[in-house]
Formats: C-alpha cells, sequence, structure tokens
C-alpha cells in the first residue's frame, strides 16, 4: 500500500513541529505549509490525501484555503485545527469546505492519530468506490453495445416454473458470437 501524504497548514511554525512530532512515529509522508498559498502550492505539485489546516491565518483563512480544496481537490479528506473554536468559525469551515473533523489547540495526540487513521480509511474507501464506478459505467457502456449488435442476447426467458428457457441457437450463431469475441478481446 502506498503511503499517503499529509499536509500540516498553519502560520505558527511551533505548531507545525509540534504536529510533526506527533505523527513521526506514523507511516505518512508529511509536507507543512505556513500559509494557504504555500499550500496550494503544494498541492498541485504532489498529491496529497489529508490536510490539517490551521483557522486562522494571515491572508487566507483556514475555512477559505479549505473551501479551495473542496472545490478543486474533493477527493482530499479535510480537517481543521483551531485555539479558537467559536461557532461561526466553525460553522463556516463545516459550510465551505466540508470538513472530516475539527480539533482544538491544544489536541489530544491520540485522538488526532485516530482521526487521521480514519480519515485515511476513509480515503481509500471513497476512492475505492470512484474505481468501481467507473467499472461499472463501463462495464454498462459495454453491456450496450454488445445488446446493440446482437439485440435480445442479455434477455432471460422463463417457464411457469421459473426456470431458465433457453432457445436452441444454429451452429452459425455461434460461430458467429465465436468470432466476434475473438476479434473483441
Amino acid at each position: 500500500m502506498e503511503r499517503k501524504c499529509i499536509l500540516i497548514v498553519d502560520d505558527d511554525i511551533s505548531v507545525l513541529r509540534a504536529l510533526v512530532r506527533v505523527l513521526d512515529d506514523e507511516n505518512y509522508d508529511i509536507m507543512t505549509a505556513e500559509s494557504a498559498a504555500a499550500a496550494r502550492a503544494q498541492i498541485e505539485k504532489h498529491p496529497v490525501q489529508l490536510i490539517i489546516s490551521d483557522a486562522m491565518m494571515p491572508g487566507t483563512s483556514g475555512h477559505e484555503f479549505l473551501s479551495w480544496a473542496r472545490t478543486c481537490h474533493p477527493n482530499i479528506i479535510r480537517t481543521m485545527l483551531t485555539g479558537k473554536a467559536d461557532i461561526k468559525t466553525v460553522m463556516k469551515a463545516v459550510n465551505e469546505g466540508e470538513i472530516y473533523r475539527f480539533f482544538t489547540k491544544p489536541w489530544d495526540p491520540i485522538d488526532l492519530k485516530l482521526s487521521i487513521r480514519l480519515g485515511l480509511e476513509k480515503y481509500d474507501l471513497e476512492e475505492e468506490r470512484r474505481l468501481l464506478l467507473r467499472t461499472v459505467v463501463k462495464q454498462r457502456s459495454e453491456f450496450e453495445r454488445i445488446e446493440k449488435e446482437f439485440p435480445g442476447i442479455a434477455s432471460v426467458k422463463r417457464d411457469n416454473a421459473d426456470a431458465i428457457v433457453l432457445e436452441e441457437m444454429s451452429e452459425a450463431e455461434i460461430e458467429e458470437i465465436k468470432q466476434w469475441c475473438k476479434n473483441n478481446q
């Protein structure tokens, strides 16, 4: 399994260092940024699975940054960290950034680590869901193409006892289907 990348965004270098220390024993690639602008640049260059952003930063606030991340990189799990947990900040972050979790400073290291693990698990599940959806769409398209070329091939006829009734096919029809399968592998 590939290592996950976490981006920590905070204008306070001591907070960045403390969070890196807390996560040092975990198997993550950790990047840090001291501003939303620096964080945007890193996200554009490196794949990131989870963001931990401070709420109050000079320039672009945490909820504005997470809102941008939601719009431009909706698959990234977004969390917020703040020293001032006022309800207005929380509501903006939830509504505009669709954050996964909200932490207050000082944070509980165990709760933070657990939340990150669960957030990355959510990321993996969402990625798997997206992959399965693409597969289903592709299979559906292929099914429709085959049905168009061979009308009725997917229909199932049943008798009164609900048993499947198979119609006899001529040798020519069987050979035609075999040839089509060979040509479309």
